[in-house]
């Protein structure tokens, strides 16, 4: 998949990709300088943090994955999609760049992976910066998004009714969207193929000791206290999904975390509060 020439009007930025298996495994990777890796999450792409690579790949070397099935990588129909894997595609990218030591942003269903692939390098964390995510056990989960892990007709509702994608465009963010920035967040999920991992990742939520992912989750969220470096936690107030329990579980994993509460932001904390988050998260990473 290559992007539009509309789209790089906002989306400016070289493709990268990692032979996985047969599959082609897409990542950004821009300027020079201190490493800082950024992991998205579900429905979304690299191009969430497409401000934040602008700005950050001034003064470093910033990498961003898009997982198996999402953005520009490819959408295999019979791949393995459980956070083991995308952990460990992760850590592939990372030992194929020879990354030694980096920071690590995450958001969403990035936390479990960004967080998953650093307790297990915790000597090469240098610095963690979380934004409306969980790398923890949890049974919450809303009711939209409990409708589309169904096991009945879920997987239809995401894959053909287009049930995750195009509610995340309005559902994510206080202020609207623009028209392309819109665009932008679908385009690499335009068919029901392509919507494969989407679904697979909503399927992959962990709830219960049976669920295939639960025991990664918790390991990861057993080692959490591991990673010692420096935390920073911007967090949206109005997010449907991610809620003031996964950040008020966040300030006492990590107590000493820098922190800022946004009260009038959703989900997509970069898009409801751009300039100021992306001072916080530079500031953060630079001093």
């Amino acid at each position: 998949m290559v992007i539009t020439e509309e789209l790089k009007t906002l989306y400016p930025f070289k493709s990268n990709f990692l032979n996985l298996g047969e599959n082609k495994y897409h990542y950004v990777d821009e300027g020079t300088g201190p490493v800082i890796i950024l992991v998205h999450g579900n429905p979304t792409w690299s191009f969430y943090y497409r401000e934040i690579i602008k700005e950050l790949s001034k003064t470093h070397r910033v990498i961003v994955p898009d997982h198996m099935g999402c953005g520009l990588s490819d959408k295999p129909q019979n791949y393995n999609y459980t956070l083991e894997q995308r952990i460990s595609d992760l850590g592939e990218l990372v030992s194929y760049l020879d990354l030694q030591k980096y920071s690590v942003l995450v958001h969403d269903w990035g936390g479990a992976i960004g967080f998953g692939h650093a307790v297990k390098h915790s000597e090469s964390i240098e610095k963690m910066v979380i934004l409306n995510t969980a790398a923890f056990r949890s049974k919450r989960i809303p009711f939209s998004i409990s409708l589309c892990k169904n096991k009945f007709f879920g997987s239809f509702l995401v894959k053909y009714l287009n049930g995750f994608c195009f509610p995340a465009t309005f559902m994510t963010t206080e202020k609207p969207l623009d028209k392309l920035v819109k665009k932008g967040y679908l385009f690499p999920y335009s068919t029901p193929d392509s919507r494969i991992a989407i679904s697979e990742f909503v399927h992959d939520i962990p709830l219960d000791e049976k669920h295939q992912s639960y025991n990664t989750l918790k390991s990861i969220e057993e080692k959490l206290s591991e990673l010692k470096g420096e935390k920073l936690i911007l967090w949206g107030g109005k997010d449907f999904c991610f809620n003031d329990e996964f950040y008020n579980r966040w300030r006492n994993i990590y107590p000493d975390a820098e922190y800022k509460y946004y009260e009038n932001a959703g989900h997509y904390i970069i898009e409801d509060e751009k300039e100021d988050s992306l001072k916080m998260i530079t500031t953060f990473l630079r001093q």
